[in-house]
């Protein structure tokens, strides 16, 4: 492993720096809990546009785009097309009535509208469940950028990011990151963007580079090469240690193994009753059996320095969709031998990656991401769903449209920012390209820092071969915009789990009588218990794809927030019974599938583990949930909402006519009185 990464750690170091400086510069003019929650309502559509659009972009969409392009192919683009295809719903439906109702938070929205206290602590329980969810994904990827700068333990970029995010969030609230975010916006557009025509320059262009894919040889089966000979670390914990292999790949272990061989597949039907003599040449003669993770394993002893080949199966007597024998490839599950803590395994230069896919599955629809299950249609149907409303549904992005000083800013500024992120969704499956051709070795880790989801850090110091320094710099640049990915996203993150906690939780349920200097010291304490919230959460996400756990978040708002807003926005039969239901249903059973995808996939529970593994319909159901948690919260919101009349406020008509009507005429006075804990919508 090479030393510190001296460039870019100067432009991650110098952008942190100017990241505080802004943040004591803009709490000079906090004065009030307008200025922590939103501004001042006084954020132009430019700036508020650049603030949304830095705050979207995180590192999901810097990093875990590229990443997850450069993982499984083309058929992950529908990440980028529909983060900013969501925006287009929220223009249309959703921005301009939440500012006219002019709220602090989202839970101040479902109290409001319903006049309902109780509704606001159910609100507020998905606001901490979304944001806390969401920045799982935003720590991973500070921890993933500090390893491969400084070659720090992964928790030290966590601990780092988090710390620096908390301290400008409780310096400066709402009114200090909006700044902050939407210079970021612009650092971001510019390292996604230069580093790539200073590599098309260098190693050729776009299609140069998608010919070398798409070049028909061995039937669209060929598989990318290490470049050189290449050493990688495994670490003990799932799933980050199983490793998939085609036929033919030969490796040594450096330091010894214990090893677990299986065929790799869906389910039951992947063949796993074929004998380990039959799939890898170089079996030791010593084996143990252990309990790991609540299953009885063999595993075979290979000692420091021994040397494998996997050998087959060429074929099974399985067949696939045109009825010949299918390929199975071999999947290691590799565990450290007694007295070490991770595996090294040794590849020559030349050798076959491991968990790569074909050029032909990673080019075609319905690849190795959306078919993993066996089941792409539903899986695909299911992603866009969650992503597009999900985009509807976050309550950090929803609460910047607050920040506008009228509705049809708000309105604008949504536009504006579909414009901003098309821009900057053009260049990250660029990136994944490039990196399937000039740094495969990503593929052969399945989780942790140096996977592909790290393509953007590693692929510019490839130019250091040919002109020194300059892939340094280059890597400096997508080092900053990393940073500034994670940093701008988790500030607003930060802000909606601090305003749940201070001002809906302390400021309208513990104390409504408090004063604003109470307030503001609540907000300030509640960013700081968010931050070390969401700092323990981080490194405990080291081995899942940055993307997946970001379209997780996304599946989770669009089961709760979204058919929240999109009904009790456009329906005034709405009840609160309804809506309340609705939410928790829906919102519920999608947490809790999630959930047990994690749980079976770290492997703590090993018996759920076993038993998506027999069902790969229910396991496509349970990752992706939208498409069933969607229908089930707004099912139940109609039907209780029919069911239970009583529920629906009296002045309904009134608080649509407000959250429709133009602001010229002047049909309310504000939500919320500065100072004052009270709700309240006034219709003259």
């Amino acid at each position: 492993m090479s030393g510190i990464a001296w460039i870019p750690l100067i432009c991650v170091t110098l952008l942190v720096i100017g990241t505080i400086g802004l943040g004591f510069y803009v709490q000079r003019s906090v004065r009030s809990t307008s200025d922590l929650y939103v501004a001042s309502r006084a954020v132009g559509v430019s700036m508020n546009s650049a603030a949304i659009s830095g705050e979207y972009l995180s590192a999901a969409s810097f990093m875990g785009v590229a990443g997850m392009v450069m993982k499984y192919g083309y058929d992950v683009l529908w990440y980028p097309a529909l983060y900013a295809a969501g925006y287009l719903f929220l223009l249309l439906f959703i921005a301009g009535p939440l500012r006219r109702f002019g709220a602090y938070t989202i839970p101040d929205f479902a109290e409001g509208r319903f006049d309902s206290p109780a509704f606001r602590k159910i609100a507020v329980a998905f606001v901490l469940v979304i944001g806390l969810f969401y920045t799982m994904p935003q720590m991973k990827g500070a921890g993933v950028a500090l390893v491969n700068i400084l070659h720090t333990p992964y928790w030290v970029g966590v601990i780092l990011v988090g710390t620096v995010i908390t301290f400008n969030v409780a310096l400066g609230g709402m009114k200090g990151i909006t700044f902050v975010q939407a210079f970021q916006y612009w650092v971001k557009m510019f390292a996604i963007s230069l580093p790539i025509f200073i590599l098309f320059s260098v190693v050729g262009g776009y299609a140069g580079q998608m010919q070398k894919i798409d070049n028909g040889a061995d039937a669209g089966r060929a598989l990318p090469t290490f470049k050189e000979d290449t050493t990688v670390i495994y670490k003990p914990a799932a799933p980050a240690n199983e490793i998939i292999f085609p036929a033919g790949v030969t490796a040594t272990f450096v330091n010894g193994a214990e090893v677990a061989v299986a065929t790799a597949g869906r389910g039951a039907a992947a063949g796993g009753s074929l004998p380990a003599a039959g799939l890898i040449t170089g079996l030791p003669d010593r084996k143990v059996t252990r309990e790991v993770g609540g299953q009885s394993l063999t595993l075979y002893c290979f000692a420091a320095g021994s040397s494998f080949t996997v050998s087959g199966p060429v074929e099974t007597d399985l067949t696939g969709a045109d009825g010949k024998p299918r390929r199975v490839p071999v999947k290691l599950t590799v565990f450290p031998a007694t007295g070490q803590e991770y595996v090294q395994i040794a590849y020559g230069k030349g050798e076959i990656v491991p968990n790569a896919p074909t050029d032909k599955a990673w080019l075609e629809p319905f690849g190795p991401f959306t078919n993993k299950y066996g089941h792409p249609l539903l899986y695909t149907y299911s992603l866009i769903i969650a992503i597009i409303c999900g985009t509807a549904g976050l309550p950090h992005i929803l609460v910047r449209f607050y920040t506008n000083p009228d509705g049809r800013a708000a309105k604008r500024t949504a536009f504006w920012v579909i414009i901003l992120l098309g821009c900057f969704y053009f260049f990250p499956p660029i990136w994944g390209v490039l990196g399937r051709n000039l740094v495969p070795h990503l593929y052969a880790v399945t989780g942790g820092a140096f996977s592909t989801d790290a393509v953007v850090l590693m692929l510019p110091r490839l130019l250091n071969d040919k002109l020194p320094y300059l892939g340094d710099l280059l890597s400096g640049i997508t080092s900053a915009g990393a940073f500034a990915g994670f940093m701008t996203t988790f500030s607003g993150l930060l802000v909606s789990i601090t305003g749940a906690l201070a001002h809906d939780i302390y400021g309208n349920m513990l104390n409504p009588q408090a004063s604003p200097d109470q307030r503001l010291k609540a907000f300030r304490i509640a960013a700081v218990m968010g931050g070390l919230t969401a700092m323990a959460l981080g490194t405990l996400v080291e081995n899942f794809d940055i993307n997946m756990m970001v379209g997780w978040a996304f599946a989770i708002a669009a089961a709760s927030y979204f058919p929240l807003l999109i009904v009790s926005v456009w329906w005034r039969g709405t009840s609160a019974t309804g809506a309340a239901v609705g939410m928790l249903g829906g919102g519920i059973t999608a947490l809790a599938a999630i959930v047990s995808v994690m749980l079976a996939d770290k492997k703590v529970i090993p018996a759920l583990a076993a038993f998506y593994a027999q069902h790969p319909v229910l396991r496509s159901l349970a990752e992706q949930p939208a498409i069933w948690a969607v229908p089930l919260s707004l099912s139940l919101i109609f039907i209780i909402s029919f069911m239970t009349p009583g529920s629906v406020p009296k002045d309904a008509g009134c608080k649509m006519l407000v959250l429709h009507a133009p602001e010229e005429l002047g049909l309310r006075d504000e939500y919320i009185k500065e100072g004052s804990g009270q709700i309240s919508v006034s219709v003259r």
